[in-house]
């Protein structure tokens, strides 16, 4: 962040623009229309910035009137805004439009200052299918770029007031890997007594194989998995005089690349990890942007999200495209819905956002029950989101409590929307699963989008067309509202990729010295999935924004693909509404009202509730609402203790008839419409 807003300052871009000159690498037509306006985008950038970062939001206004900021090749293909931004309002049309004037400036310092250059993807070619560390190697061995310039002088300054004696740097993506070792880098040369090591998603996934000893020019330890144990035991090993024993750690011993698994040490429980502590992120300084109009992309970027995790792994760990054999999947260990509060609060308390998005790979939906019943009890007005998978679990009524709870979006995968490829995935829905859940969703006012994937193996032409039809359905359904399509990637650790026979696939095997995850394949089908890309998404986009429901499915594409087999009312039929006569006793039973005024008029009582967006009544007979009031106080979401319908039937069949055919009549469906939940 601080090297962003160093460049994107006008002290920034005032260096900027003078240091392309100087070297006299515009060459292109648009970064000459950028470098002759440098005067526009150098007045413009501080105002920008301050609003993207939420301090001048009445810049909005004149953001959209589209005469104030300077515009090149990324204003071009601007939509009908008003069509694009219907339903997301000025603020975020705004920020697209502040988006586009960065990322023009972006494509300047590509062309004339650092091919390199990206927001969130810094030299990320050099990172992805790394198979050999030669390249990356030798791009080290280079000048330093002008960005690399900014980024250590930010770096040094760091060390300077610290002065540390271990610097450890996570590298979630292969767009961070580059910089990471450029820093470690500059270490060496300049501070040769700290030593350094690298953790996070990218060694996690990438470099379990690793076995080029030029790495640890760079880094002194490459640590796998959960960091905590590790880095504690790096920092025994800094700060004794003692041989420590390691934990999960590549290190270089005797000439050659060692990993050391040998401390008898546990792991931490996730119980015992603690909260995470953001007191020394710039957390006023972050900028939210929009890239595209897609209402999920501006929730990831809109506001300030704490973020948390349910559960270490995940609860299925079925998918055969997934990492399921790596300890971050496979590994599952949730956490309590109590103690998840405790940090929330501790969280709130110290950022002062109350936005949180539990990272999750995916929620668990009983523990996301007791989540949303903790925060009811303790009174919090948070909001919040996570990654699901749409399995039966999510209930209207689970849904309805959820969304009381603060939670206002998820994502999840409904992948390839085909019930055949659904089960080889070993994804555990169908594809009717999908609908129902994604509109109990809708209904309670929870966003939903979807994770979409085509190219899977063995993946028929007919069977893309077909998931697009379901796909297009569920939006004209209006049960979906976001979605992205991607397509599919072999990975190492997966199932798929532990096993290609299975699933008719043919990796495209290399010598693995550095970094091993994304494999090259080819699938017996034969088939170039990555035709199907620009015509997917075209629709997609188009359906997020309501239109183009009528064209047909050919329109989207500029070569031939077969008619449909998918009926025309599919996901209509699955979402038609289902009369459920059954009890399941052990159905926990939450009331999330207040408590009802009551008139008695001769032998009936007229129940009133007022609720935030309405009221209703329902007239019962004095002693059943009596008693009826009485269990409403017991049920309250805030209290402690939850009953079940096995406790109401018993109360009420110790004093009247049949319980099933007072649960069943026209009050009570009423009040469960409303306000009471069956879970």
């Amino acid at each position: 962040m601080e090297v962003i807003l160093s460049i994107f300052s006008k002290a920034g871009l005032t260096k900027l623009f003078n240091y392309a000159i100087q070297h006299e690498s515009i060459n292109s037509p648009n970064s000459q229309r950028i470098f002759e306006l440098r005067n526009e985008y150098i007045n413009c950038i501080e105002s920008v910035i301050q609003f993207l970062q939420g301090k001048n939001q009445t810049l909005a206004r004149q953001i959209n009137s589209l005469n104030f900021l300077p515009q090149a090749s990324r204003f071009e293909t601007l939509e009908d805004l008003d069509w694009a931004f219907g339903n997301m309002g000025i603020q975020d049309q705004a920020k697209h439009l502040a988006t586009l004037y960065l990322e023009d400036i972006s494509d300047f310092i590509v062309e004339a200052i650092d091919e390199n250059f990206g927001f969130s993807r810094y030299a990320e070619k050099l990172g992805r299918s790394a198979n050999s560390f030669n390249e990356l190697n030798a791009s080290l061995l280079t000048e330093p770029t002008y960005i690399d310039l900014i980024t250590l002088g930010v770096l040094a300054k760091q060390i300077e007031k610290i002065q540390p004696k271990l610097i450890c740097f996570s590298v979630p993506f292969p767009g961070n890997l580059y910089s990471a070792f450029r820093c470690a880098q500059w270490v060496k040369c300049n501070h040769p007594k700290i030593k350094t090591a690298m953790g996070g998603g990218f060694p996690n996934t990438e470099l379990r194989s690793l076995t080029d000893k030029s790495v640890f020019n760079y880094f002194d330890f490459i640590t796998l998995d959960d960091g905590e144990l590790p880095i504690e035991l790096l920092h025994k090993s800094i700060t004794s005089e003692n041989s420590v024993p390691f934990k999960r750690t590549f290190i270089l011993e005797n000439d050659a690349v060692c990993y050391q698994n040998d401390s008898p040490l546990p792991d931490y429980k996730q119980a015992q990890v603690g909260t995470p502590d953001y007191s020394d992120l710039l957390l006023d300084r972050y900028i939210s942007v929009i890239e595209i109009a897609n209402p999920m992309h501006s929730l990831w970027t809109d506001g300030r999200w704490n973020k948390l995790t349910m559960a270490h792994g995940c609860y299925w760990a079925k998918c055969s495209f997934c990492d399921i054999s790596l300890d971050y999947i496979k590994l599952y260990e949730p956490v309590t819905a109590k103690l998840l509060v405790d940090r929330m609060q501790e969280m709130i308390a110290g950022t002062g956002e109350t936005g949180f998005h539990f990272v999750d790979e995916a929620a668990p939906p009983a523990l996301m029950r007791e989540l949303a019943l903790e925060i009811i009890r303790k009174e919090l007005k948070v909001t919040w989101w996570t990654n699901i998978r749409f399995e039966k679990s999510f209930s209207k009524e689970l849904c309805r409590l959820l969304a009381a709870s603060g939670c206002i979006a998820v994502s999840g995968g409904l992948e390839v929307a085909s019930d055949r490829l659904l089960k080889l995935i070993e994804k555990g829905t169908t594809v009717e699963q999908v609908a129902e859940v994604t509109r109990n969703l809708t209904e309670a006012g929870v966003m939903v989008h979807a994770y979409l994937m085509f190219g899977y193996p063995t993946q028929k032409v007919q069977e893309t067309i077909d998931s697009l039809e379901m796909v297009r359905q569920l939006f004209e359904q209006e049960v979906i509202q976001s979605g992205f399509w991607h397509q599919f990637a072999l990975t190492a650790h997966s199932p798929i990729g532990l096993d290609p026979d299975k699933y008719g696939v043919s990796p495209k095997l290399e010598k693995i010295e550095f970094a091993n995850n994304d494999v090259e394949f080819s699938d017996k089908s034969n088939i170039d999935h990555s035709k199907f890309n620009a015509g997917l998404k075209k629709s997609l986009y188009n359906y997020m924004h309501g239109v183009g429901f009528e064209l047909a499915l050919q329109d989207w594409f500029e070569f031939k693909v077969p008619k449909t087999k998918i009926r025309s009312t599919f996901i209509e039929e699955c979402l038609a509404p289902a009369f459920n006569l059954k009890l399941n006793l052990n159905s926990k039973v939450i009331f999330l009202g207040n408590q009802p005024s009551i008139e008695t008029k001769g032998k009936k009582s007229i129940l009133t509730f007022h609720l935030k967006t309405n009221s209703f009544e329902i007239s019962l007979e004095k002693e059943k609402a009596a008693w009826l009031v009485q269990q409403l106080a017991e049920l309250s979401a805030k209290n402690q203790k939850v009953k079940t319908l096995s406790n109401l039937k018993i109360s009420f069949e110790s004093k009247f008839d049949d319980f099933e055919t007072f649960w069943f009549s026209k009050p009570l469906n009423i009040l469960k419409e409303n306000s009471l939940l069956i879970i």
